[in-house]
């Protein structure tokens, strides 16, 4: 039920073909639960709709379809839109009339959020020139390809750069609604989102993403299939041998590509992995040192320090204890 009176938030959502509905879905409901008491939804302290030109569902990359409440028309009943992207092929099939609603938005001087690859349709747009923009490490070799001479931020969840705000997608999108609420309406509501969304706090634009570091960007096909492979199997890395059999290709083949595209050994790239993931439970989990090795593939506790110190200087609970 729609409550009385204006909303302090009021949020217009664009959805691509094939968006990624966890960060729809995580960005909508840390509206709702700050929107009224309790969790009864009603649509008071914050509004939102879903805009399409077309009547029909949209929908999202994992088949599920969201209805849309009505076509785009005037960006000035909303203090953001945000454009929801995901899957690469979908970024260039927007709806004209929706690319020309975000225009207009911008035009208008309403501040525009780009969720997961929702960044790329707002750069495709004509729209981010001159603003820092966030993208996903998972993205971060395809936004180099399609945007040649742009470096987005892919060490950082989210990052507002003015008029203009973008993260990396999934869980991030709930932290920036949380900032967003924040901001519009106070901290104790988007405290109380998060708990109920079992997020222990709202995190800062400047936390890193959980995912690969940096300087293992590639363009290389074949390494990338591999990076992803070891990032997803980082609690129990297989063996070189056993990664390249699963790519269907040799290990000395293997073993080429990553000199060539990184100057490491397969083995060095996922212990580098490992180890970013380390960081990241030591950043924002309690857990103990052996637990986290448990986790990321060390044999114990001592496997990790004796890691942990070779890469980075010092061990774990002194990194911890300095705040990372």
């Amino acid at each position: 039920m729609q409550g009385t009176g204006t909303p302090r938030l009021r949020v217009g959502f664009i959805l691509a073909r094939r968006f990624t509905l966890c960060a729809f879905a995580s960005f909508v409901d840390v509206l709702r639960l700050a929107a009224d008491e309790g969790d009864r939804s009603r649509q008071i302290l914050c509004s939102w709709r879903v805009l399409s030109p077309s009547p029909d569902p949209v929908a999202a990359s994992c088949g599920t379809r969201v209805q849309p409440d009505g076509p785009p028309d005037d960006p000035r009943a909303f203090d953001y839109v945000v454009v929801v992207g995901g899957l690469i092929d979908g970024i260039e099939r927007l709806h004209p009339a929706a690319l020309a609603f975000l225009r207009r938005a911008a035009a208008l001087g309403v501040p525009l959020v780009g969720v997961c690859t929702g960044t790329f349709i707002l750069y495709r747009a004509g729209l981010m020139h001159g603003y820092r923009a966030c993208v996903s490490w998972f993205h971060h070799g395809d936004f180099l390809e399609q945007f040649p001479g742009l470096t987005p931020v892919a060490d950082q969840i989210f990052v507002v750069d003015r008029d203009r705000l973008t993260c990396s997608g999934g869980v991030s999108s709930a932290h920036l609604a949380a900032y967003l609420v924040d901001r519009h309406i106070g901290p104790a509501a988007a405290r109380k989102s998060l708990a109920i969304m079992m997020i222990d706090r709202a995190m800062q634009p400047e936390t890193p993403q959980p995912g690969l570091p940096l300087e293992l960007t590639s363009t290389d096909p074949l390494v990338r299939r591999a990076l992803l492979a070891m990032q997803q199997t980082a609690g129990a890395p297989p063996s070189v041998a056993r990664l390249a059999d699963g790519l269907q290709v040799g290990r000395r083949r293997l073993e080429r590509h990553f000199r060539a595209a990184l100057g490491l050994t397969p083995a060095e790239a996922a212990l580098r992995i490992r180890l970013r993931q380390a960081q990241h439970l030591l950043r924002t989990t309690p857990r103990s040192v052996s637990a986290i090795a448990a986790e990321t593939g060390f044999c114990d506790a001592s496997h990790l320090i004796r890691a942990f110190r070779a890469r980075l200087g010092t061990t774990p609970a002194e990194w911890r204890r300095r705040g990372g």
